[in-house]
């Protein structure tokens, strides 16, 4: 078995344009033909990111969508390239999924814009489960504006608020002290086998606290169930061969807890930086480590922040250096996205885009354009691991 060690770190949301299908894809009515993440906030204010920039992330950008990205575009001292995604979705699951060897054989099912937007038979499965008579919001929502329009009348009645988004997705919001935090989770989890049927992606737990309107704030207590893949992640390839693997963030709830030996969790990125920077050092040999930093998009791309999240890939970047500074003699690290969400853009949803591959420990190397399984199959290749069902290594 090799020493060789591999991190897969999952930037939320940071795409880098030029999907080749972006104009099937759409915000608020309008296709998401140009959008790009990284690219249009480095347009805004050029961005200091050393540690990235000097792997490559600027070269990824031009290559990806032919734009330059200011601040970034200097010669890639590590491997490069851009990931184009086959699958039809721009969310989490089918990008984490893809990347990791499985492509989502599916269409999923999306609820509609309307109010209500569930049909009656989940409403009616989230009253028994929750044990009230109603529910509410019952429409596509914001998750922050959502407990601010709802939260007083959810104190009041009881009612669990529920919300989905242009997402396959139901996310349920409770009072984590007086509905209890406890409840929510046992809600969530009961009621995702009824919603993975229907093909829905995910069912997520959303607890906050406050006592009234300008007061409530959502917690890090979030839980997501998601539907497992279909098939055979890197994950599960890794730890059916006798490999250590480790989770950090939502990885666990991404991949329904499979094939992962040991799950780092956080109540913020800041959190999760320390559990990288940490198994940069301490992580076994021969261990696979995959982790996900979700605050790029749920706290700066759906708000449409693009100074916010220009100091988040700001102080990601100091979080890459600390961490490619505890790597060992044989580590590869691959830095990459799931989808884009430019923060510049029309609406409020991802955006389809290409994502960046940025690693470190083979030296310069361009990799072009590749396929999103092909980084798990190249993240295998450097364990000497047998290959996913789908993608071809780049090393």
């Amino acid at each position: 078995m090799t020493d060789r060690r591999a991190f897969l770190i999952v930037m939320d949301s940071v795409g880098i344009g030029g999907a080749p299908d972006a104009d099937q894809f759409f915000n608020d009515g309008l296709p998401d033909s140009g959008a790009n993440t990284v690219g249009h906030i480095a347009q805004a204010q050029a961005l200091n990111m050393p540690h990235l920039g000097r792997l490559g992330l600027g070269a990824a950008v031009r290559l990806a969508s032919g734009q330059d990205a200011p601040g970034l575009m200097v010669n890639p001292q590590g491997l490069w390239g851009a990931a184009t995604e086959m699958s039809r979705g721009k969310d989490t699951p089918t990008g984490h999924w893809e990347i990791a060897g499985v492509p989502v054989p599916w269409d999923w099912h999306y609820f509609p814009d309307t109010t209500p937007a569930f049909p009656p038979e989940v409403s009616a499965r989230i009253c028994e489960l929750a044990g009230t008579t109603g529910i509410l919001a019952n429409c596509h929502a914001s998750g922050t504006q959502v407990i601010e329009d709802f939260g007083a009348e959810h104190l009041r009645t009881g009612w669990p608020i529920c919300y989905t988004s242009v997402d396959s997705v139901v996310q349920i919001a409770a009072h984590e002290d007086r509905f209890g935090l406890d409840r929510l989770i046992a809600l969530c989890r009961s009621l995702a086998p009824m919603l993975h049927a229907m093909r829905v992606g995910r069912v997520i737990a959303r607890p906050f606290v406050g006592g009234g309107p300008g007061d409530f704030r959502r917690t890090g207590n979030r839980r997501d169930f998601a539907i497992a893949p279909p098939g055979r992640t890197i994950l599960d390839i890794a730890q059916g061969a006798g490999r250590v693997t480790h989770a950090i963030g939502k990885i666990g709830d991404i991949f329904s807890h499979r094939g992962i030996a040991h799950l780092h969790k956080g109540k913020s990125d800041a959190d999760l930086a320390e559990h990288l920077v940490r198994l940069g050092a301490d992580a076994e040999p021969g261990s696979l480590t995959m982790a996900n930093f979700v605050e790029f998009d749920t706290n700066f791309g759906h708000r449409r922040d693009v100074p916010g999240y220009a100091a988040q890939l700001e102080w990601f970047d100091g979080v890459a250096g600390r961490f490619l500074d505890a790597l060992r003699p044989g580590d590869l690290a691959i830095f990459t996205a799931d989808h884009g969400n430019d923060p510049s853009w029309h609406g409020t949803d991802h955006t389809r885009e290409r994502v960046p591959v940025v690693g470190h420990g083979v030296g310069p190397q361009e990799v072009g354009l590749v396929g999103f399984s092909d980084i798990g199959a190249s993240v295998l290749a450097h364990l000497d691991l047998p290959a996913p069902d789908h993608g071809r290594s780049f090393l």
